[in-house]
C-alpha cells in the first residue's frame, strides 16, 4: 500500500522504545490481567488495565509487553481483529529478528567466499580452479539466501508496519475504564445555566428553540439553498449570523495570540497522506476524510485530501524534523474550514449545525517535551475554557472514558456546552494529549539540552572530553478546539435568544460586529 510508505521509510523508529527501569518493567510483565495477583502485582493494575508506565506503543513494547498492550486495548474495547494483530506483530517481530540473522549469515557467507576468490585470483597460476569454482558457488548461493531474506523480510516489515498502523495508542492512568460516552467522568462544572435565562428575561412560559429554529427567525439560516447546492449536511448562513461566526473565529484568534502566547498560522487546505498517517487519521479512518481525485492534484506524488482539522498540517509543521529543547513548548493556532465525511454518523444530528460535512474551527496544538506534556495539555485545555468563560456560556468537562477515547489520544478532555434549546450538554471542544504516539509516527524529535560541562579547577589535571551531544528524543504532541465556531454560534444562538425571538450580541463579540448589542427579527 503506498500510502503506508512512511511508516515502513521510519521502521527503526518504530520499533524502539522509551527508556523503562528493568525493575518497572519486570513488575508489569509479571501482571495478568483478569487473574488472581499479588499484592505487587495489583499496585500495576490501573482501571482495570495494566498501567503503561512510562512505556510507549511501538513494536518493542507490543513484544516485550504483551499483555499490558492487550489490557489496553480490551480497556478500549477494541475489535477482535485489532487484538489480533497485536498478538501478530508479538509473533512476527520473533521471525524477523530470526530473517536478519539469517540474513546476515548470508551476507557473511557471501563476503568470506568473495574474500577467496580474490585472493585465488592473485594467485592465477597456483590457484586450482576447482576450488574457485566451489568459492564462486558458495558466493552465488549465499547471494541468492540473502537476497530471499531480505524479501521476506521487507514482506513481514510491510505486515507489521500495517499492524501496528492500526494499533491505537496506549491509554494514561487517569483514563477511567468505560464502554462509552455515559461512562465519562465528570471533572467540573463551570456556570449557572440559569444566569443568562434570568438576565434575558425567559419566564417560565418560554421554550428556548433550537439554533435553526433561532436562525430562521432572524433570516438568517439557508439550508435548502446549500442543500440544493451540495447535498445533505451542508449549511448556508448570511446577514447578521454569518458575521457573529465570523465574529467568534476572530475573538478566539485574538484571544489565543494576545493572551495565551500562541502564533498565529495560516496552513494549506490540502493535504497529502503522509501527513494524515503522521497524525494517525490513515489509514484507520478514511472513509471519514474527502479524497480529491489525482486527476485533479496530488501532494508529492501522494494522495490528496482535505483536511479533517487543522491538527494535521499544524502538527506536521515539524515533520521529520529534530528541533531544540529551547524551542519547546511551540504553541500554534490555526481557524480553518474543516470537511468531514461522517461516514459513521448515518442518522445522527441531521438537524442544524451539529454534525456537517464542511464546518469552521480554531484550533490549539502544542509540540511540548515529555517532561511537560502533562502539564501543557492542562494549559490548553485552560485556554479552550477561557473561550467559554468569556462568552458566559455554561459548560462541563468530563475526562473521557477508554471505550469513549480517541484511536490517537492517552489522555483526553472534553468540553461539553450547555444547549438549552436541545437541552443537554453537547461536545464543544476535545484537548487530546497524545503522548508521542503521533511525534513517533511523523519523525518529530527534539534534541534534549546539553547538561553543563564542568569547570577547568586549574589544578593540572586533564580536563574531561566535550561531551557529546545528547540523542534525540521523541517530541509530545498536544491538541483541540479552542473552540469549534460552528458549535459555538450555535451555543450563543441558544443561551442568548430572548423570548421575542432576537439574539442579544455577547458583550466580548461587540467589537467584532461594529458594536451591535442585539440581532433583531427583521421586520417582514
Amino acid at each position: 500500500m503506498a500510502s503506508l510508505a512512511g511508516f515502513t521509510k521510519h521502521a527503526a523508529a518504530w520499533t524502539s522504545s522509551r527508556t523503562t527501569s528493568r525493575a518497572a518493567a519486570a513488575s508489569v510483565r509479571r501482571v495478568r490481567l483478569f487473574s488472581s495477583a499479588t499484592d505487587e502485582d495489583t499496585k500495576a493494575a490501573v482501571n482495570n488495565r495494566i498501567s503503561r508506565e512510562d512505556m510507549s506503543m511501538d513494536v518493542r513494547t507490543i513484544v516485550g509487553n504483551t499483555d499490558m498492550v492487550l489490557s489496553h486495548l480490551k480497556s478500549r474495547r477494541a475489535s477482535d481483529e485489532t487484538i489480533e494483530a497485536a498478538n501478530s506483530i508479538a509473533s512476527l517481530q520473533s521471525k524477523r529478528v530470526a530473517l536478519i540473522q539469517e540474513r546476515d549469515d548470508f551476507l557473511n557467507q557471501r563476503k568470506e567466499a568473495s574474500a577467496k576468490v580474490g585472493m585465488l585470483m592473485r594467485n592465477k597460476d597456483e590457484a586450482d580452479p576447482k576450488e574457485v569454482d566451489e568459492q564462486k558457488e558458495i558466493s552465488a548461493k549465499a547471494a541468492v539466501g540473502a537476497e530471499k531474506a531480505e524479501k521476506e523480510l521487507e514482506e513481514i516489515q510491510t505486515t507489521m508496519d500495517t499492524m501496528l498502523a492500526g494499533i491505537p495508542n496506549l491509554l494514561d492512568d487517569l483514563v477511567p475504564d468505560g464502554d462509552d460516552e455515559n461512562e465519562n467522568e465528570e471533572v467540573s462544572k463551570w456556570g449557572d445555566i440559569e444566569a443568562l435565562p434570568t438576565k434575558l428575561g425567559w419566564d417560565s412560559e418560554f421554550e428556548p428553540k433550537w439554533h435553526d429554529d433561532v436562525a430562521l427567525g432572524l433570516k438568517s439560516y439557508q439550508a435548502e439553498a446549500a442543500v440544493q447546492m451540495s447535498g445533505a449536511r451542508f449549511v448556508a448562513l448570511s446577514g447578521p449570523i454569518a458575521q457573529m461566526e465570523r465574529a467568534i473565529a476572530m475573538f478566539f484568534l485574538d484571544l489565543h495570540t494576545t493572551e495565551h502566547g500562541y502564533t498565529e498560522v495560516n496552513v494549506p487546505y490540502i493535504v497529502g497522506s503522509s501527513a494524515l498517517e503522521g497524525t494517525s487519521q490513515l489509514p484507520k479512518f478514511q472513509e471519514d476524510l474527502f479524497a480529491i481525485t489525482p486527476e485533479s492534484h496530488t501532494c508529492n506524488g501522494e494522495n490528496a485530501f482535505l483536511i479533517p482539522t487543522a491538527e494535521v498540517p499544524l502538527t506536521n509543521m515539524h515533520a521529520n524534523s529534530i528541533l531544540e529543547e529551547s524551542q519547546l513548548p511551540i504553541s500554534y493556532v490555526a481557524w480553518t474550514p474543516c470537511f468531514r465525511a461522517e461516514a459513521g454518523s448515518y442518522g445522527r444530528d441531521t438537524k442544524g449545525l451539529i454534525r456537517t460535512h464542511q464546518f469552521q474551527k480554531v484550533e490549539l496544538v502544542k509540540i511540548t517535551s515529555a517532561a511537560t506534556s502533562d502539564q501543557e495539555h492542562e494549559t490548553l485545555t485552560s485556554h479552550a475554557e477561557a473561550c467559554l468563560q468569556a462568552l458566559e456560556l455554561p459548560y462541563r468537562k468530563v475526562r473521557l472514558c477508554s471505550g469513549d477515547i480517541g484511536f490517537a489520544a492517552r489522555h483526553c478532555y472534553d468540553l461539553e456546552v450547555w444547549l438549552p434549546g436541545a437541552r443537554e450538554y453537547r461536545e464543544i471542544s476535545s484537548c487530546s494529549n497524545t503522548g508521542d504516539f503521533q511525534a513517533r509516527r511523523m519523525a518529530l524529535r527534539y534534541r534534549p539540552e546539553a547538561p553543563p560541562e564542568e569547570p577547568n579547577t586549574g589544578d593540572g589535571k586533564k580536563k574531561n572530553k566535550k561531551q557529546k551531544k545528547p540523542k534525540p528524543e521523541l517530541c509530545h504532541t498536544i491538541n483541540g478546539s479552542g473552540l469549534a465556531v460552528g458549535r459555538t454560534l450555535v451555543a450563543v444562538l441558544e443561551n442568548y435568544q430572548r423570548p421575542d425571538g432576537s439574539v442579544v450580541v455577547p458583550e466580548v463579540l461587540r467589537p467584532y460586529m461594529g458594536g451591535k448589542e442585539v440581532i433583531e427579527v427583521p421586520s417582514k
